[in-house]
């Protein structure tokens, strides 16, 4: 697969599209699970050349995809919590993976610009698992404009998630305890600097090779020997 960071991308971007359908009936919560298995997939699939040994993120997004299905057919908040964190352990591994490999070399590929945006995804995906244990530890760990006293469905949080990660603002959801507004704290440390280390490096890379090959340009016209006929014509 010649650009699996790109895959991974946009069947993450499909999801968030087509969750909202999802999310209202027994059915569609199976049909999550499976399609969230899907997304598991692919992620091992874009960090399998990363550091590290193979047989953790495997573990890891197997155990999780059996535990979601499992809740999915069964709801108890024993399940749903477990799911949860072996969810987040998946995503954060992940997106550490696809990090490592980002950092690896100076050269910047069209896998690694796709890369950019399918980490901030896993990540956005991570800390919205995380605000599900949360919320389910301590009910009404988050509000919201409409309907406040309700839990926040999985929409909801990961709607947080992307609104927090990205500087955009906490959008109508609202953590209201102590420990809620802390890992959103975190999650905002955490998108100023995957902004500040990731994206302006790739950028500054990039940047680079362009003025590398401008001047590589300029050096081969520079070095052609004259046209011994030029003055004569």
């Amino acid at each position: 697969m010649a650009h699996p960071s790109a895959i991974l991308l946009a069947v993450q971007i499909i999801g968030v599209v087509i969750y909202p359908f999802m999310e209202e009936t027994r059915l569609g919560r199976g049909a999550f699970e499976v399609f969230g298995a899907l997304v598991l997939a692919l992620a091992i699939l874009s960090v399998r050349h990363s550091a590290g040994p193979n047989w953790i993120p495997i573990s890891l997004g197997v155990v999780a995809s059996g535990l979601g299905i499992a809740d999915a057919v069964n709801h108890a908040g024993v399940l749903l919590v477990l799911s949860a964190l072996f969810h987040m352990l998946f995503y954060f591994w992940a997106a550490g993976s696809l990090m490592v490999y980002m950092l690896a070399d100076q050269t910047v590929t069209t896998d690694e610009l796709f890369a950019v945006g399918a980490t901030f995804t896993l990540v956005a995906w991570a800390f919205a698992y995380l605000f599900v244990m949360v919320q389910e530890w301590q009910p009404g760990a988050f509000i919201a404009a409409v309907d406040p006293e309700a839990p926040r469905t999985w929409m909801e949080l990961l709607f947080l998630s992307f609104t927090n990660l990205s500087g955009t603002g906490l959008s109508d959801i609202v953590p209201v305890n102590v420990h809620a507004r802390s890992f959103v704290m975190v999650e905002q440390l955490a998108g100023v600097a995957y902004i500040a280390l990731f994206v302006s490096r790739l950028i500054g890379l990039t940047n680079a090779r362009q003025r590398d090959q401008l001047g590589g340009d300029r050096s081969t016209a520079a070095a052609r020997p004259a046209d011994p006929g030029a003055d004569q014509r």
